[in-house]
């Protein structure tokens, strides 16, 4: 079977829930944020028994954003993004596995009646092949994803669709997982292996590479962990690489340059974004605390000015004069800084 037929096997028909997965790369295990317990509650178990991401898709100020989900699976982030966004938004989950679609679809008119409104549509077709969907070039405010892109093979045409969906200032949040090498093809074609999301893993210098060239020219890393692989067999057959879940965001700016330059620019979060009023967390190197000013590369001031988070700012400044490099704004998967704290086990949420 090629890789497409191997994922749809493995996750239609091979996985019932999240109790089968083999290791912990396809489970979340990120500290949640205490406003999302609720939100989670309410999706019906059916649900989330078969969620298999690997980081928290929870952008922040989704109030009416029109959203995309690339590999929904059975709908559980669409369900939880669907009440962030309330009943002025909308959520569009995409899968090419029948088998949680249907599962997905079945419980449409349920969370409708336990949210209060229905703001969601599941469509069956495959991400590499999002043209085929008919959906409206630059249409969505945010595209996510978890934990998906390493099931396709052709990734740069994922990230090329995502750009021609989302609108100026549209942002690209997602979760997945990433090596620290290039795979070998025997490893990239084992089916366990790329079921369990090491398989199409990509090397994350790769990644970087088919982000900027699909248009989003400074990838920001959000969130990153190093991958436990509890089990004995498969590990021995991975050898020496290193895996990683890394959430990512990626904004659809103009002008945003290779590096992170330095103007002198500075912005002052002013608060309002929901569940977030006092301390926004925009990237690791960018954490804004409600009546602060803080300078910010070029780069960080144009995401935050032509984006859904340019109305909590205050901006400072222009492009007049340039100062050189900025200090921080890295946009690199740091492994040796974190490969130290692996663990041996761990539990998805």
């Amino acid at each position: 079977m090629n890789i497409q037929d191997n994922v749809k096997d493995y996750y239609g028909k091979q996985l019932q829930s999240s109790a089968d997965l083999k290791t912990d790369a396809c489970c979340t295990v990120d500290d949640m944020p205490r406003f999302l317990g609720p939100v989670l509650t309410n999706i019906h178990p059916d649900v989330s028994n078969r969620y298999y991401g690997c980081g928290l898709i929870a952008p922040e100020a989704l109030s009416g954003a029109r959203i995309l989900d690339l590999g929904c699976g059975a709908g559980r982030d669409v369900y939880a993004l669907s009440q962030l966004v309330g009943a002025e938004g909308e959520v569009v989950g995409v899968d090419m596995t029948p088998e949680q679609l249907k599962v997905a679809r079945q419980y449409q008119d349920w969370h409708a009646e336990k949210f209060g409104f229905a703001n969601t549509a599941f469509l069956e077709g495959d991400i590499e092949k999002l043209d085929r969907l008919n959906l409206e070039p630059a249409s969505f405010d945010i595209i996510v994803s978890n934990c998906v892109i390493n099931l396709v093979e052709d990734k740069a045409a994922v990230f090329k669709a995502a750009s021609n969906l989302l609108k100026p200032g549209g942002e690209f949040y997602f979760s997945d997982v990433y090596a620290d090498r290039r795979l070998t093809d025997d490893l990239r074609h084992d089916p366990i292996a790329q079921g369990e999301c090491l398989g199409g893993a990509l090397y994350w210098n790769d990644f970087l590479a088919i982000a900027k060239q699909s248009g989003f020219h400074d990838p920001r890393l959000v969130t990153n962990r190093p991958l436990a692989i509890n089990n004995d067999e498969l590990r021995e057959q991975l050898g020496d690489t290193a895996f990683y879940s890394a959430t990512y965001r990626l904004f659809k700016v103009d002008k945003l340059e290779q590096s992170n330059e330095n103007y002198g620019q500075s912005v002052i979060y002013k608060g309002g974004i929901l569940n977030r009023e006092t301390v926004f967390t925009f990237d690791k190197d960018n954490v804004f605390n409600a009546g602060e000013t803080r300078a910010v590369s070029g780069n960080t001031f144009l995401m935050l000015q032509q984006s859904r988070f340019a109305t909590h700012f205050e901006f400072i400044g222009d492009r007049s004069t340039h100062y050189g490099l900025f200090a921080s704004d890295s946009h690199e998967l740091p492994f040796s800084d974190i490969a130290a704290t692996a663990q041996t086990s761990s539990k998805c949420c």
